[in-house]
Order: structure tokens, then sequence, then C-alpha cells
């Protein structure tokens, strides 16, 4: 009895403890701001110019697109990939808008909203080489050298599936592609939308087989674990989806 009694006062004070009694959506309200966490190093999604710290990008504009939805101020606050779930945990921002791809080992911590892209690993290479560079057998060979930014999914698909090529690990991701511009590194494999994007900037890199990526994956936001803030994110995406107001930006950022 004694055991069922101290049950019973554990349950009340966790349901009437303050994580339990957080409602994300009420509080955002009532603050008058939503704090978005974004990377600032991942166009076309998320970019930032170092000089006038500007932002830039589809995720930015959807992000301006939600404050405007709930009717408050946008708070942009810089995270980082190797950061952004602890910076989640911290409770640094309300939702995480970077072009950031569904993971099922950070939703064991965070939901995600529904996906507003499909997306894929594939190579990026300087043009003269993109026939050398196609397959995963090609691309994990020692003397591939092989350039990734750190700490999100583009490190881990090296790791688990280029095991026996050169990695090396560039920190600063607005630079990465630069890196095989400059001869200093042979190929990058990357999301499909970037390797796109990243060859209209560069005409001396070359997007391979960005059609047909290595794996799947997709695009979504990151959120925490609240379930009313996510139903409203969702139900906002929703709307975007279909009104034309994604694909206005997406034509924008992505052509197409």
């Amino acid at each position: 009895m004694r055991a069922g009694a101290l049950a019973a006062a554990s349950l009340a004070a966790l349901l009437l403890s303050p994580a339990a009694l957080a409602d994300r959506l009420e509080d955002i309200l009532s603050r008058g701001e939503l704090r978005v966490g974004t990377t600032g190093d991942y166009l076309p999604f998320s970019g930032r110019d170092a000089a006038s710290g500007q932002w830039r990008g589809l995720d930015i504009d959807m992000a301006e697109d939600l404050s405007r939805a709930l009717g408050v101020k946008l708070k942009l606050v810089p995270t980082s990939w190797p950061t952004l779930m602890r910076d989640q945990r911290d409770d640094k921002f309300d939702i995480a808008m970077s072009g950031i791809s569904i993971s099922l080992e950070r939703q064991k911590q965070a939901l995600y909203s529904a996906a507003y892209l499909n997306d894929g690993k594939t190579p990026i290479a300087r043009c003269q080489n993109a026939s050398r560079l196609q397959t995963l057998e090609q691309l994990n060979r020692k003397e591939t050298r092989l350039v990734v930014n750190p700490g999100g999914t583009n490190e881990r698909f090296a790791r688990k599936h280029l095991p026996d090529a050169a990695l090396t690990v560039f920190p600063d991701n607005t630079r990465i592609f630069q890196q095989i511009i400059d001869g200093k590194a042979d190929a990058m494999v990357t999301d499909a939308v970037e390797t796109r994007y990243q060859q209209k900037l560069h005409p001396e890199l070359c997007a391979i087989h960005p059609d047909k990526p290595f794996d799947f994956s997709q695009k979504a936001y990151l959120l925490p674990n609240d379930w009313r803030w996510k139903a409203w994110v969702d139900q906002w995406l929703s709307q975007r989806l279909q009104d034309g107001g994604f694909a206005r930006l997406s034509a924008k950022w992505l052509g197409g």
C-alpha cells in the first residue's frame, strides 16, 4: 500500500513538474519571439555573410514565413552541425531550420516536422574527374582524397561507407568546395540538392548522378519533444506545401 501511494505521489509530481506543464507554442506566443536555430553554412538552405552578418537561404525564408504565421518576431540563433543536438537539448532554440536531414539517431532525442524535401547522398568533384568517381567502389580507395564537414550526416556517411578513402575533415563548410576546386581534395559526398547548387556556383565542379543518389533521405525541421508544437508546425508546413508558398521559395533557391 505504501509503495502504491509512493508511486501515485511520484506520478503526480511528474505531471505537475515544469517540464510536464511546458507548452512550447504558448511560450512562443507569450514571449512574442520565435527562436530558430540555423547553421549559416549550408546554402541553398542557410547561409550567413561573414562581412554583413546577413542571413539568406530557403529555410531562412521559411523561418520568416513561420514567424509571420505565428504573429511573433523572428530571432535566428547560430548553431553548428557538431553542436546541433546539444544546443537543442539546452533549449537554445524552439525549432532548427537549416536543411536538416532526418536521422533516426537524432530522432531518439527530438522530434521532426513532416518532411518537405526528398534527397540523398551523392558525389561532387572537378568535372575532369567525375567519370572516375561514380560509384562507392571507386570512391572507397586509399588514393581517393575525400573531404567532409564535421558532425553531420555527411561525415557519418563517409565513415560508414567509405572507410578506405583518405578522409579529411574540413571545419569550414562555407569554404569546403574550394578545397576540391584547388585540387586539395578529389571529391565530397553530400546531399544531392547541395551538389546541384554548388555546380551552379562553380562551373569547375560537377554533381555526379544527383538524380540517382547512393541512399534516400528527407529534409525536415528539428523540434523539441512537444507534440502540440509539432502539430502546429506540421499544419503550417502542410498549408505552405499546398498553397504554393513553398514551391515559390523552392524555385527561388533550388531552381524548381
